[in-house]
């Protein structure tokens, strides 16, 4: 799975709006979480949504593209373990290493 990493960090693609989430409602294409096209667009600025879900579209025949107007980044430590949480469409990103576990 091609990912985009910078600094020692992988981008990992959420949306933290509610309604639908980026990930949530297309895991299906565990990839979407990474892409590093999409990750270029975002972060480079100068393409809109409509863009970015066409290729989204190109490259994944099925997806549902809810949440994309909310499509942020967050950066994960390279090897770190996470998860891609939701509720009512609204995704956050779990660090492992940052859950405080409770144990019986």
């Amino acid at each position: 799975m091609d990912k985009y990493i910078k600094e020692n960090h992988v981008a990992v693609l959420y949306s933290p709006g509610h309604g639908s989430g980026w990930y949530t409602s297309n895991t299906e294409y565990p990839e979407i979480l990474f892409d590093p096209t999409i990750v270029d667009m975002l972060l480079g600025g100068v393409l809109t949504l409509e863009e970015i879900g066409n290729y989204a579209k190109l490259k994944y025949p099925d997806i549902y593209l809810g949440g994309i107007d909310t499509l942020c980044i967050f950066w994960v430590k390279v090897g770190e373990k996470f998860i891609v949480h939701e509720y009512d469409g609204h995704e956050e990103v779990w660090i492992s290493s940052k859950i405080d576990w409770f144990e019986t």
